[in-house]
Order: structure tokens, then C-alpha cells, then sequence
């Protein structure tokens, strides 16, 4: 086929892909069913945003093992002459038409298509394109693909937008969307704004579902986990004075926890929050200890320190016995390092949909904000680790085979590490938070609980690097405080 792709070759470009895509999918970095066997591919939405040569087709398929479907989103280019993409963007050649497919956020042509496209704010088919009030949406800015996130896919229009494809699809409200738009209406908090979003029409097989959000671009000096990493660097190989509040990179931990209170208390007016009942805070506990019984049994390395955490979950049933209340609100879900961006006037919390890989109403859940205060802890632990591995060339597991786990540089990152998390937990009690050393046991329990996360992710992922959750997991079932 030689001519312009019409929006009518829609269904026939589908078909074709079908063939192509198990293959092509079960390598992106997005899908969840990678290291299977090739999945079943279905398009179920096939929508031509871009008519041409090159065309851009909007394509939403289920795929994965039979009864183990999930939904995902392709952008997919199509050629029928002109230069081809770079290699690894190819999805393969259509065996009827030999048309060439391939990914097409890499493509700025389309991708300028795509952001005229939803400007445009179409709201008529099975893809609505919306604006918030009062928002313009340049054009002619230049498209650039960001290769650092690994669940979505983002394009930067110069240093204006930024456009979040979702790849993993789940029907309902989209927690990111939802957020931002209430920090937007607080005014004056230290995340991005959001101007538009993508999303399938109630015509839609899963029902309502969001597909792409546009937000304001934030530009910045770097994201947190660079940041701190390169400081915790230079404390350990002692190129910092001292771990004072003046150095080791203490003032920005504490410039941070004054962000993340901020977004804390505007999310808690914007939107839903309230108080638990004492029954409430039992069930609590015992998802807690559920959770670490899972983990138990997958990572045995746990068990010397079960029951101390198991003990320490329960104690949350004294909180309701003091009548301390406990309030749970929206929070981000997935708060670290990585998701924080230091903006010329001050620090900017990013990625809002809080774990992708967990269901939709479990990410919109109401919970205790010292979850995202314990996430952020167990960062600062993180980095001060990663940057004594850059220094050593050894990851955590090889260092206590060396004799490296007490040496003077390994005091360094540990030191490191409490200093900003004090500094983290003044500011956020400075920045109108709850002090989360006033309440040690719920502190305790958020940090344990993330903690065993982690090691069942390193001992899936990175068991070299498993010591680094054991070492947290020990501390807290000694009943040592986070900022010790």
C-alpha cells in the first residue's frame, strides 16, 4: 500500500499488528508479563489520531497468559515509504499491507500530531480529549521521549509540557489526575499542575479509563536520588566538612519533608480524609502482619525477625487503647528519592499514581501519611547505600564477604543516612506535618512494613543487594527508632 493511511485502515492495521505484537510486547520494559511465554495480544480499540504518512494509530489491546489479561496502550507509527525508525523501535512489517510499524513516541512529527490532538479537546468519540478551565496549550514546541521512567511513557514539549502516556491500563479515576487537580486547586504547593488528559468514553469495553495526562514541565537542577547519591558520595570519601546541618546535604532533606507536609496537608483538605475507628486500626494491624507473613515465607532470611514485627504491627492496637486518633487521607503511595525534582525554588513532588503494578481502588485508597514519610526514610537508607557501593565497587552482599560492613566508610554512609533522615522528619514537622518521631510506634511499623517490601523485591531482583532491607528489618525489630 502506497497511499496516505486513512482513519478507515484503522481495523486492518489492528489485525495486523495482532501477529506482530507478543513478541514486540514481552520486551518492553512497561509489560508485566515478561519472562513468559509470548502473551495473547487482542486489540480491542484502534483509533487513527494522525491520518498519513507517516499515521499515527491509538491502539488499546488486552494481553498477557489466558485468564491473566491485563489492558495496556500502544502508540504506534505506520510507514508505507521514508525513512524507518531506529531499530529498537521496529515493531515489524504488516504481512498483507508491508507497512512498517513501530513505536511512536520516539517520532517528534507524531508526537506533535498527538499533543495537537488533544488541544484540541475532542470529547465526540470513544477517546475524549479534555482541557481544565482557562487552560491554552502551546503548540509548536519541540516533542522529546524521557528514558527514565519505567512503568509509563513521557514526552517533554520543550521546557513547557509534559505528557504521561499510560501504558498498563486499569478502568476508573486515575489517582494522578485526581491529586494533581486537587494540589492545583490548593495553589501554592510544590507539585506540577495539571492542563489536560486523555481517556476511553463510557462506550468503552472497561468503561471510563485514562490514557494520557498533560501536565505542566517542571525544570530542575536534577531528581533527588541523583542528588543525594552524589552528596552521600562525597560525605563518605570525606570531601564534605562534616554530617552537620550545614553539609551532607541536611538541608535539603529538610527543605524536602517541608514539601512533602505541604502536599500532606492539601491533599488532606482537597480531598477525602478522616479518622479511623478503633476496629479500623486493628484491621490495619493485621494487614500489616498479613503482608509480613507473605513475605516470610518467600524470603526466609525474614524469619529470625518475625515475631518481633509481628508484635511490633500489634501495637498499633495501642494507639486506639491511648484514643490517640489516627488519621488516613490520600497520599502519594510511592514516595522515594527518584520522585522528587529540586526546582529553582525549592523541592517539587512528582508521579502521583502511587504503585502501577497495584490495583486502581488499592493506590485511591485513604492512608496514614507516615507511609510516604517512611518510604522517603528508607530512601535516604537507599541512596547512602548505593553511593558506599559506587565508592567501594562492591554491592552490600560482597562488602560483608570483604570485610567492608564496619569499616570507617561504611560508619560514613550509615551516619549519612540518620542525619537526613532527622533532618527529612524536623522539616516535616516544621512544614505542618505531624512530627513523625512524636508517634515512634506508627513510624516503627510504616518503615518495617516498606522494609520487608524490599527485601522481597531484592530477593526477586537483586539479591546481591538483600542485605541493605535485612540490615533495616533488624534495627526495627530490635525496636531501634528510624532515626537512630
Amino acid at each position: 500500500m502506497n497511499t496516505p493511511l486513512m482513519t478507515t485502515d484503522a481495523q486492518r492495521i489492528a489485525a495486523e499488528l495482532r501477529e506482530l505484537l507478543p513478541d514486540w510486547l514481552s520486551g518492553r520494559r512497561w509489560f508485566a508479563g515478561k519472562g513468559e511465554r509470548a502473551p495473547v495480544v487482542e486489540p480491542v480499540l484502534a483509533d487513527l489520531i494522525q491520518a498519513g504518512d507517516p499515521a499515527l494509530l491509538q491502539l488499546i489491546v488486552r494481553a498477557g497468559q489466558p485468564g491473566h489479561e491485563e489492558w495496556y496502550q500502544l502508540l504506534v507509527g505506520v510507514r508505507a515509504d521514508g525513512p524507518g525508525p531506529a531499530a529498537d523501535a521496529v515493531i515489524g512489517r504488516g504481512s498483507g499491507s508491508g507497512l512498517l510499524f513501530y513505536e511512536a513516541t520516539g517520532d517528534p512529527a507524531l508526537m506533535s500530531g498527538l499533543l495537537a490532538h488533544l488541544a484540541a479537546e475532542d470529547a465526540d468519540g470513544t477517546v475524549e480529549c479534555h482541557r481544565l478551565p482557562d487552560v491554552e496549550v502551546p503548540a509548536g514546541l519541540a516533542p522529546r521521549v524521557m528514558t527514565a521512567e519505567q512503568s509509563n511513557t513521557s514526552i517533554a514539549f520543550g521546557d513547557r509540557l509534559m505528557l504521561k502516556v499510560l501504558r498498563r491500563l486499569q478502568p476508573g479515576p486515575h489517582p494522578e489526575l485526581e491529586m494533581l487537580t486537587a494540589l492545583r486547586r490548593a495553589g501554592d504547593v510544590p507539585s506540577a499542575h495539571p492542563l489536560a488528559w486523555m481517556q476511553t468514553s463510557d462506550a468503552f469495553a472497561a468503561g471510563r479509563t485514562t490514557l494520557a495526562i498533560l501536565q505542566q514541565f517542571v525544570p530542575s537542577e536534577g531528581d533527588g536520588w541523583a542528588l543525594a547519591t552524589r552528596e552521600a558520595a562525597r560525605c563518605i570519601t570525606g570531601e564534605c566538612v562534616s554530617v552537620t546541618p550545614f553539609g551532607g546535604f541536611a538541608d535539603e532533606a529538610h527543605a524536602l519533608g517541608r514539601s512533602t507536609a505541604q502536599v500532606h496537608t492539601a491533599l488532606a483538605q482537597q480531598l477525602d480524609s478522616r479518622h479511623l475507628a478503633p476496629d479500623e486500626i486493628g484491621d490495619l494491624s493485621a494487614e500489616l502482619v498479613r503482608r509480613l507473613d507473605e513475605a516470610v515465607i518467600e524470603v526466609p532470611e525474614l524469619t529470625p525477625f518475625a515475631q518481633q514485627l509481628r508484635d511490633l504491627h500489634r501495637d498499633l492496637h495501642g494507639i486506639a487503647a491511648r484514643g490517640r486518633p489516627l488519621l488516613v487521607q490520600r497520599v502519594h503511595g510511592d514516595l522515594h528519592l527518584g520522585q522528587v525534582l529540586r526546582a529553582r525554588d525549592g523541592w517539587v513532588l512528582i508521579d502521583f499514581e502511587g504503585e502501577p503494578g497495584h490495583p486502581l481502588a488499592e493506590r485511591r485508597r485513604l492512608q496514614p501519611a507516615v507511609r510516604d514519610v517512611a518510604a522517603m526514610l528508607r530512601s535516604f537508607d537507599y541512596a547512602a547505600h548505593h553511593a558506599l557501593t559506587e565508592v567501594l565497587g562492591a554491592p552490600p552482599g560482597a562488602q560483608a564477604q570483604q570485610g567492608l560492613k564496619g569499616s570507617k566508610l561504611a560508619r560514613r554512609a550509615s551516619a549519612w543516612a540518620v542525619h537526613n533522615r532527622r533532618a527529612f522528619s524536623a522539616g516535616y514537622a516544621e512544614g505542618g506535618g505531624a512530627d513523625p518521631r512524636s508517634n515512634p510506634v506508627l513510624l516503627r511499623a510504616f518503615e518495617a512494613d516498606k522494609a520487608v517490601y524490599e527485601a522481597v523485591y531484592e530477593a526477586r531482583n537483586r539479591p546481591e543487594w538483600l542485605a541493605i532491607p535485612l540490615a533495616a528489618v533488624r534495627r526495627l525489630a530490635q525496636g531501634r527508632p528510624e532515626t537512630a
